[in-house]
């Protein structure tokens, strides 16, 4: 079992397209979504490469997911831009998607897939993250290896006798440089970026008539450092 780990996509197709043709090349067994999927400029492209992908997938539910079927009220003019572009079936399909999602994969073992941690998905674990807090949403979970995403940092840690990996964000990574992050498990871990035409994704970013379209460009081309993100995430520890 070799599974390809793909995270906070964030409707950003022109990278997930680049990163499926990559996965493709490696003949992985499953393809895990780590959530925050659509939740960005290009959600109905997003929704369509997804549909095309022939291999078996699964799919965890993150904190945009939840904002899609819970919207708030008021909506936010984004959050009125994108529930328009998602049709009722893609609500449905998107409804299926799961807090947890548990796989067993050659060499690691058990492997628990969330978005934040296994008790929110509004979590922030990062590099950095304390033991006592790591002891603590890992409370009652029985594998020892935990695939967290929403932080947008990909690394790969052990700390307490649990391995924490993230596979970095697809469509919108905090690295301090640009590309497409994610990862392949089994029968280790190998943490993965992809280049892609990053001009191209801002040209359709522009336009999309994403409200945020222009915050979305500069985050592309000017992401913010490691340090500067696992600082603030430390400091807040959860955050929608």
């Amino acid at each position: 079992m070799r599974v390809a780990v793909l995270s906070d996509v964030h409707g950003n197709a022109v990278a997930l397209e680049a990163v499926l043709e990559e996965v493709s090349s490696e003949r992985v067994d499953l393809i895990v979504f780590g959530g925050d999927l659509t939740w960005g400029p290009l959600p109905e492209e997003t929704l369509a490469l997804v549909a095309d992908i022939s291999t078996p997938t699964l799919f965890v539910r993150g904190n945009a997911e939840r904002a899609l079927l819970e919207p708030s009220d008021p909506p936010t003019e984004r959050g009125r831009w994108l529930a328009e572009r998602h049709s009722a079936a893609d609500l449905a399909f998107i409804e299926q998607f799961a807090a947890t999602v548990p796989v067993e994969i050659e060499g690691l073992g058990p492997v628990l897939f969330c978005h934040g941690s296994p008790r929110s998905d509004e979590e922030l674990v990062t590099p950095e993250t304390p033991a006592r807090r790591v002891r603590e949403f890992a409370a009652g979970v029985r594998e020892r290896v935990i695939v967290s995403a929403h932080t947008h940092l990909q690394f790969d840690r052990r700390v307490e006798g649990i391995r924490l990996v993230n596979p970095g964000s697809v469509g919108m990574p905090y690295e301090g440089r640009p590309g497409a992050y994610w990862a392949v498990l089994g029968p280790d871990v190998s943490l993965r970026r992809t280049e892609y035409p990053l001009a191209e994704a801002a040209e359709r970013y522009r336009a999309s008539g994403d409200p945020l379209a222009e915050q979305m460009v500069e985050l592309l081309l000017s992401p913010p450092t490691r340090d500067e993100v696992i600082e603030d995430a430390e400091q807040r520890k959860f955050a929608g």
